[in-house]
């Protein structure tokens, strides 16, 4: 009688163990935990871990909108206009494009690097934020001077080119669906 109560509380405290030391319990800490029934499943849908009534059903389901850089007037422009640039970065996701240091053959100590920021997909004067920088290099002692030219000319002149030409291409798109 008295084995069988040892080898029952045995059991139970291997068995309480085995359970809990699995990881079926997480630590939480509650004040990272939002108050409310409502408050925790919004949580929990914007994590992935639930789902909706209304996301099952379609309710404001508005799909899914890809862009593409080939469906972007203004960065397609922005890459035409500097096609005779050598690139440094060019990354459509984080809305940026760099150019690499270029220089023409007639001054050899200046040299210029151009960034553009994409502010927005809208064709406007404030959705480009254009940046030029010169570098200007001493021949004889091989040491550089990197300046940043704000207003510059260089700049204006190609945010003017850049939205000129992604209007033309917004047009010429919206002919081609016709």
């Amino acid at each position: 009688m008295k084995m069988s109560i040892i080898l029952r509380f045995l059991l139970i405290t291997t068995t309480i163990l085995a359970l809990t030391s699995c990881g079926i319990y997480k630590k939480v800490d509650q004040r990272q935990m939002p108050d409310g029934a409502a408050a925790k499943a919004r949580k929990n849908i914007e994590e992935g871990k639930g789902t909706s009534l209304g996301g099952m059903i379609g309710v404001g389901n508005k799909g899914t909108n890809y862009e593409f850089s080939t469906s972007n007037p203004l960065w397609r422009a922005s890459l035409e206009t500097l096609d005779f640039l050598p690139m440094s970065t060019v990354d459509y996701s984080g809305g940026t494009i760099i150019t690499d240091w270029y220089t023409d053959n007639v001054k050899d100590d200046k040299a210029i690097k151009i960034t553009i920021r994409f502010l927005s997909n809208e064709i406007s004067a404030g959705s480009l934020k254009i940046i030029v920088h010169q570098k200007t290099c001493a021949v004889q002692t091989n040491n550089c001077k990197v300046n940043l030219l704000p207003n510059s000319k260089i700049g204006n002149e190609l945010n003017t080119v850049i939205l000129r030409k992604a209007s033309l291409l917004e047009k010429e798109t919206k002919t081609k669906k016709k």
